[in-house]
């Protein structure tokens, strides 16, 4: 299964962006590269796609193979989803899972399960929001991704409720973050994602005062470790990133990169040569290196100096034991919008906020080609076999070929005509549906927007 997420509450951020220049410092030996680009082709275990798709762009693995060339399209089932949501549908067997709010002062949050195979509804958990805000288009609403594995899902929403359920609804824990640490105050509202590891779930909270990220058992809901945020605007969300034998937990806020020790919340490095790195969220390759994106700033004449923090950025570790991250390479030209770029074999692709493509190589960062797309996309690419698939954000399916020249394939719309996709109760603007996050479950496709769940079968 394959998920495309939004990275932020983005719907009415408006391009928020810090400007900025960084130093090129392309220093990391080739031979890595041969590990990095083995890391971002296929993984293993899988089939045509897996059966579960667990968290926030499955910790970076956006590229699964196919059992086909070519990617044929047939429309099934769709179902309203109470109130309004951003976060992308996690799947765990025959189930999925999505997440929203509903009120004029977003009330009440939603937790819904639907079976995979015909949408029809399981349950619904409904719980009290621990910070009500005014519904509208310029907050965040519902926009955490949980994070699920085989004991059920652990949910975060944005207004401080944190609460754990089994597959069939009933509670196992539940934590008011307002109630034991303070206000959520935060520009726009939350947005960062559950990341996890079998044990622990990793939680974020980059408020505007004393931001905190904290490590959650799984199992009783205690906190193992909580230590100091970084201190940055951002709404991306925490990403495990394997480093050696381990992992480093990587958090990306405006002008600043932190990896963290998933394990003890222990600080091993920051990096701070870049801006416009509020969104996107770094996307793993492999040997310590990952994927990062970067927006242009506000009053940017042009997007040069800006693409320099779009590029690959690798972890070392120094003789004296000390752990340091710099660029591999840095774009030319590409920048990223509220989406992660993705990689695939030799490639990756970056989709800026206009909608253009840039194709790059994957070991140099030299553009290979630029080509734009019918609209501006808000959710991460992903890639089946060797198409890549770019969900618009007014519901426009879009696949090219993975290759050195830019090759039009899949071509569809996610959903009929525009509605009014405004807020249940809520005020602000509204520009019609927009997609916020994709699954896909062996052959079926679940596309969420604002207020609805349509699946899609491909063969």
């Amino acid at each position: 299964m394959i998920l495309i997420a939004i990275d932020l509450a983005m719907l009415a951020v408006g391009g928020l962006a810090a400007l900025g220049v960084v130093l090129m410092r392309a220093k990391f030996a080739s031979c890595g590269f041969a590990a990095m680009l083995l890391a971002v082709t296929y993984p293993a275990s899988l089939g045509f796609a897996a059966d579960n798709w667990t968290s926030f762009q499955n910790g970076g693995t956006l590229a699964v193979p196919a059992n086909t060339d070519t990617l044929e399209w047939k429309q099934g089932w769709s179902q309203d989803i109470p109130g309004y949501g951003q976060s992308s549908p996690v799947v765990w067997g025959e189930t999925v899972y999505v997440t929203s709010v509903s009120g004029p002062q977003k009330e009440t949050y939603h937790v819904v399960a639907y079976k995979l195979s015909d949408g029809s509804k399981l349950w619904q958990h409904d719980l009290k929001n621990a910070t009500p805000r005014e519904n509208t288009s310029y907050v965040s609403r519902a926009a955490p991704t949980p994070a699920a594995d085989a004991n059920g899902l652990v949910c975060f929403f944005e207004g401080g409720n944190l609460i754990a359920l089994t597959h069939d609804g009933k509670v196992r824990w539940e934590r008011d973050l307002v109630e034991e640490f303070g206000p959520l105050d935060a520009r726009h509202g939350l947005s960062a994602s559950v990341e996890q590891t079998d044990t622990s779930a990793f939680v974020w909270v980059e408020r505007s005062e004393d931001p905190y990220v904290m490590s959650i058992n799984k199992q009783t809901g205690k906190t193992v470790w909580k230590v100091a945020g970084i201190g940055a605007t951002s709404w991306a969300s925490p990403r495990l990133v394997p480093v050696g034998d381990g992992h480093h937990l990587v958090l990306s806020g405006i002008g600043h990169l932190v990896g963290l020790d998933p394990t003890t919340g222990e600080r091993l490095w920051e990096f701070d040569g870049i801006s416009g790195n509020s969104s996107p969220t770094p996307i793993p390759l492999g040997d310590g290196r990952f994927l990062q994106g970067a927006t242009v700033g506000r009053g940017e004449a042009s997007s040069g100096s800006a693409a320099k923090s779009n590029g690959v950025i690798g972890i070392t570790q120094a003789s004296d034991g000390k752990w340091q991250a710099d660029y591999v390479w840095q774009a030319k030209r590409a920048t990223s919008s509220f989406g992660s770029p993705i990689a695939i074999a030799n490639r990756c692709y970056y989709v800026n906020a206009t909608g253009v493509v840039y194709c790059l190589d994957l070991k140099t960062g030299d553009e290979v080609y630029a080509k734009r797309l019918k609209e501006s996309i808000w959710a991460t690419p992903v890639a089946i076999g060797g198409e890549i698939l770019f969900f618009g954000k007014g519901g426009s399916i879009r696949g090219i070929a993975d290759g050195e020249e830019y090759e039009a394939l899949s071509s569809e719309a996610a959903w009929d005509a525009p509605t009014d996709d405004a807020p249940e109760s809520g005020r602000g603007r509204s520009s019609g549906p927009v997609l916020y996050g994709v699954a896909v479950a062996g052959e079926r496709v679940v596309i969420r927007r604002g207020d609805q769940l349509t699946v899609w079968t491909i063969h």
